[in-house]
């Protein structure tokens, strides 16, 4: 039977004046439970008056905890708020886990003045017991419905690194480490992402080997150990993501190896076959341009001399021969195309691998390759040399605003490219009978793949000493694409509807 406003009142005041000897006044107390049976007068004041005196009737701790539980799913969003509110004060012992885990179901929640106090609640309950919070948020995550598993990895992936240290121990860290490796076996991409990010931002992974965790993670969910399907765009999506997370932990004591590796034994073999998961994405610079971030991260490789001609084979693919003089007009008809951005990409990731086996161009390429490869450079300079002029002159007098506009960004930004490739290919032609003359190029990586230059030959390109100009024809760059939200998954996971809470 539902208890009136009135008895409300009056079995409050039976309890407040009882202090030492509440416990002798359960049927007052029951009879506050059973005002969650009446009306919104009289559930407003059960939500305060319930957990107000709950550590004192141990014996009807699940029947207070179901009542206000009731009224946290109450269809009046003001009832609801307030039972949200004071759920913290029911969150001690053995019962917190058990709170931690309704209010991360409670996460699921549209009202966002409602989702605001869920989130202050398990905050709140987070500093008294971390490790017991966090049993109820990753129980949900690995057994509940998807938007509470969606909201509850989303809390952790925010909330965690505003966390004070004394909250944040070693055992704390150590728990969410092992808890996430578990739900790491079935997520979906953005999951991925946010998971990575909060082991990422663990005090204990900070260290090498807290690292080298990590890229196993990583590694384990890139599938390395499985050949690439090109056409496939979740698998290509899925290598994507992965080398992403994979990138900020490498370091000259965590290595790349085993993803430059993979991507020069399964990736560039396919590079024009592979499918993009978004259509804005230029997936062949973006492989390219990740595997020229990793390179300098590489340890020990068995597969070097492979790799090695695998990246020479490539590079010759995207540096054109000279158009033959003799074809006449079929020769001018053609119009070879200088991908830049690819060809540093390339050259630079060569040029890292080369370093650790500096006589491959004289002991592992034939006479007959390298006079071609010398004669593509060649070819590939002339136009780069026309190329920069242009954009020197396209920039020439501007400064301050002028070259904020984004047009002018990108040009700076291609003349930065440029000079790098032209760095390079003048080092080589100093003494291309070594690989040793490449070490002097070093660059920024950051810069690899700021844009896509790519910018069509014409076959009657000037001679080194021609007067004449050459007019790329005018066009758009891609612009930078490293901060790309890919946005797919890596697997399905099938929608639930939101059921009781319990």
């Amino acid at each position: 039977m539902a208890a009136t406003v009135e008895e409300l009142y009056r079995n409050y005041g039976v309890l407040a004046d009882a202090k030492e000897d509440l416990s002798k006044h359960k049927d007052a107390y029951q009879v506050i439970l059973d005002g969650v049976k009446g009306g919104p007068k009289e559930k407003r004041l059960a939500a305060q008056f319930i957990p107000k005196f709950f550590s004192s009737f141990p014996e009807l701790a699940d029947a207070a905890i179901n009542a206000q539980l009731d009224l946290c799913e109450d269809e009046d969003v003001s009832i609801r708020r307030q039972a949200i509110k004071e759920l913290p004060r029911f969150a001690s012992g053995e019962n917190l886990p058990r709170v931690a885990d309704i209010l991360t179901q409670l996460l699921q929640t549209d009202d966002s003045a409602e989702f605001s106090q869920v989130n202050t609640a398990l905050i709140s309950i987070f500093k008294i017991d971390a490790k017991g919070t966090l049993g109820g948020l990753f129980s949900q995550i690995l057994q509940g419905e998807d938007v509470v598993r969606e909201r509850a990895i989303k809390f952790l992936s925010t909330k965690l690194k505003t966390m004070p240290d004394d909250t944040m121990t070693k055992e704390v860290e150590d728990y969410i480490f092992i808890e996430t490796k578990k739900v790491l076996e079935d997520v979906t991409g953005e999951e991925f992402v946010l998971l990575m990010r909060i082991l990422s931002g663990l005090k204990n992974m900070q260290t090498v080997s807290g690292r080298q965790q990590l890229v196993e993670l990583v590694v384990e969910q890139a599938f390395l150990e499985q050949a690439l399907n090109p056409t496939d765009a979740d698998s290509v999506d899925r290598l994507l993501q992965c080398t992403r997370q994979a990138l900020p932990l490498f370091s000259k004591n965590v290595h790349s190896t085993r993803f430059v590796t993979y991507f020069c034994e399964f990736v560039l073999p396919s590079l024009s076959l592979l499918t993009s998961p978004v259509a804005e994405l230029d997936i062949q610079l973006e492989v390219l341009k990740l595997l020229a971030e990793m390179s300098p991260y590489c340890g020990d490789m068995d597969k070097l001399e492979v790799n090695l001609n695998m990246l020479f084979e490539k590079l010759l693919e995207f540096m054109p021969l000279p158009p033959e003089e003799e074809n006449g007009e079929n020769a001018a008809n053609e119009e070879p195309k200088l991908q830049f951005s690819y060809v540093e990409c390339l050259l630079f990731s060569f040029h890292q691998l080369g370093k650790k086996l500096p006589d491959f161009l004289i002991d592992k390429i034939s006479a007959e390759k390298l006079k071609d490869f010398k004669i593509r450079l060649q070819y590939f300079a002339r136009g780069l040399q026309v190329y920069i002029r242009q954009l020197r002159v396209a920039l020439q007098g501007k400064t301050g605003d002028a070259l904020k506009t984004e047009e002018n960004k990108i040009k700076v930004v291609a003349l930065k490219i440029t000079n790098n490739i032209n760095v390079l290919i003048k080092v080589t032609f100093m003494n291309s009978d070594s690989f040793k003359s490449l070490c002097c190029f070093m660059q920024s990586v950051e810069d690899i793949g700021a844009t896509a230059t790519t910018k069509k030959l014409p076959t009657n390109l000037p001679r080194r000493n021609a007067r004449q100009i050459y007019n790329p024809p005018s066009g758009k760059y891609s612009a930078s694409i490293g901060n790309f939200s890919y946005g797919r998954g890596f697997g399905g996971r099938g929608n639930r509807s939101r059921g009781r809470i319990y």
